[in-house]
């Protein structure tokens, strides 16, 4: 029997945000190794970090995650005879197993100042090595522990590490080896009681009776005190493979500091025009003028921990201000631009595994099927963002029609899209005449200011000086012949319209690019829409009028 069929996989998120891409693919790669052979995926909400926590997080999680269709066997909202899977609610089942440890004399309480551990870590740098924390002699007695608790004193406990070699059996890395005195005591229980993650994730898995840990490989340092943990508390040590890290194309490792990285450049490049001034950032992204400093500083500003320190919608308010397209990085990203959940799940299953053979368009079924641990690559995966749109476009232009509609439908509640409203005929007559795009990002440039209110239009100054106001104007003089003639056209049926404009070529001996573009301007903005027929049932007869009439009124030259 494959022993995958034992498997009992977990995906353990923080909810400090949106669902990352990277924690994605840990997600699918855990899910398909329970679905190959009926093994048993695990979601546990890992929220003890109570500084980096963010409300509603584990919610977009969920939210993410179902959005892909990886569903779990136990978990939120679906429940289990493990749980609870939040750590927040199993704060005394670590607390037991860190009395145990106490008690056992496998842990001890600790009683250093901050100054003396900014004392130790000074020592190390200066003799440069990366041990920092001396073990105290004699140890505290468990009754000191708690008298100094007992005064105020922020007391810690820290893990006694034994004298041994602890060896870690990677799946994918091979054997890893850590000789004693190489890892230092490392805390188990903060001073507030709340458990590390070292401690709440060794004693979960056991409990959670988890069988192949699988997660990413900034993880692997981690491992050996797991693996020293498990020991001394008795547990029985799961197997272990860890997944290669995901890159962007240049090589940087692919993070959310991206997103303020790109926005950061482009606030520089107005203030070096000298469009902004550095006192406009705080404005401009509606934050507090010293928050807004410490974001946008000096050269050496993306290299400190205050560059992220730039709240979300201050960020995006602005990048909408610096006319940025922010990278995808989170997978409610992907989603708002227009991915179909199918082709981002085909893409992540690329990143770090191969089939054995050159097949890269291919389903959830197919992925079950051929998915397996000794195919994972141990090289870091690069996100290949090319080859992602390509395999999109190829996934809308397969997807059955009802399917398609759905996601689209989707997307424009994601995306706030104004073609939200849409009934589904009327939806499906805009990805049909929009056919060929990318993501549904395309359909909303291409379609979507036609259902949107005339004082969104925004008219394209290069659009309107190439078409409409070209040789003294004969676009407009175009606007002017046609808003009367078009207002008479019956029925208002793209056939109908498309009889109108091929008559009027015929009458006039004018191309049709000659009376459809100053159309397309005059009602979107932009030479770009579907074909005219099309645009202007999408957008009725009255509005279309009142849009041409209200380009007249405001001619530019």
């Amino acid at each position: 029997m494959n022993d995958q069929a034992h498997f009992r996989v977990r995906f353990a998120p923080s909810p400090t945000g949106y669902l990352h891409v990277g924690g994605a693919r840990t997600a699918l790669f855990n899910w398909l190794l329970a679905r190959q052979a009926g093994g048993a995926f695990i979601l546990r909400i890992e929220d003890t970090d109570r500084l980096r926590h963010v409300a509603g997080a584990e919610d977009k999680i969920i939210d993410d995650l179902r959005w892909l269709a990886l569903d779990w066997d136990e978990g939120p909202q679906v429940g289990g005879d493990n749980g609870p899977y939040y750590q927040s609610q199993r704060l005394d089942i670590y607390e037991r197993h860190v009395q145990q440890l106490l008690e056992q004399g496998k842990a001890y309480y600790a009683l250093e100042t901050p100054e003396q551990l900014d004392a130790m870590r000074a020592e190390a740098r200066k003799a440069g090595t990366s041990i920092s924390y001396r073990r105290p002699d004699p140890l505290p007695t468990i009754e000191q522990g708690l008298a100094a608790k007992e005064e105020g004193r922020a007391v810690v406990v820290r893990f006694k590490m034994p004298p041994d070699d602890i060896v870690v059996r990677d799946m994918i890395r091979g054997e890893l080896v850590v000789g004693e005195g190489e890892l230092e005591d490392f805390v188990i229980q903060k001073s507030d009681g709340w458990p590390t993650y070292h401690l709440a994730c060794v004693v979960d898995d056991a409990l959670m009776k988890i069988t192949l840990v699988c997660r990413g490989q900034d993880h692997l340092s981690n491992t050996p005190k797991h693996v020293a943990l498990q020991r001394a508390l008795g547990f029985e040590m799961p197997r272990y493979a860890h997944l290669p890290l995901i890159f962007n194309m240049s090589g940087s490792k692919m993070g959310k500091r991206d997103k303020h990285t790109a926005v950061h450049e482009a606030a520089a490049r107005w203030v070096r025009d000298g469009k902004w001034k550095p006192d406009d950032i705080a404005e401009r992204a509606g934050v507090a003028a010293d928050a807004a400093a410490a974001w946008f500083g000096d050269k050496k500003a993306k290299r400190k921990p205050e560059f992220q320190a730039m709240p979300v919608d201050g960020l995006l308010r602005l990048a909408d201000a610096a006319d940025v397209v922010l990278p995808e990085i989170d997978v409610h990203d992907f989603r708002a631009s227009g991915y179909l959940p199918e082709s981002l799940g085909n893409f992540l299953n690329l990143l770090g595994w191969s089939g054995g053979d050159d097949l890269e368009f291919f389903d959830r079924g197919h992925a079950v099927k051929a998915f397996s641990v000794d195919r994972i690559i141990k090289s870091n995966a690069k996100f290949d963002r090319d080859k992602l749109l390509s395999l999109n476009k190829d996934w809308c232009a397969k997807a059955p029609a009802d399917r398609l509609l759905a996601a689209f439908k989707d997307w424009t509640r994601a995306a706030g899209s104004p073609m939200a409203a849409l009934d589904d005929d009327t939806a499906a007559r805009v990805l049909a005449a929009c056919a060929g795009f990318r993501t549904f990002r395309d359909v909303q440039a291409k379609a979507g200011i036609l259902f949107a209110d005339d004082a969104d239009i925004e008219y394209d100054p290069k659009a309107v000086k190439k078409v409409l106001a070209k040789n003294d104007g004969a676009g407009y003089a175009t606007l002017e012949r046609l808003h009367p003639e078009l207002e008479t056209v019956e029925p208002w049926t793209a056939e109908a319209i498309e009889a109108f404009f091929n008559e009027t070529c015929e009458k006039t001996g004018a191309k049709l690019g000659d009376l459809a573009q100053p159309i397309r301007v005059a009602v979107a903005g932009r030479p770009v829409s579907p074909a005219i027929g099309e645009t202007l049932v999408f957008l009725g007869r009255e509005k279309t009028l009142r849009r041409i009439r209200n380009c007249l009124d405001g001619r530019q030259s």
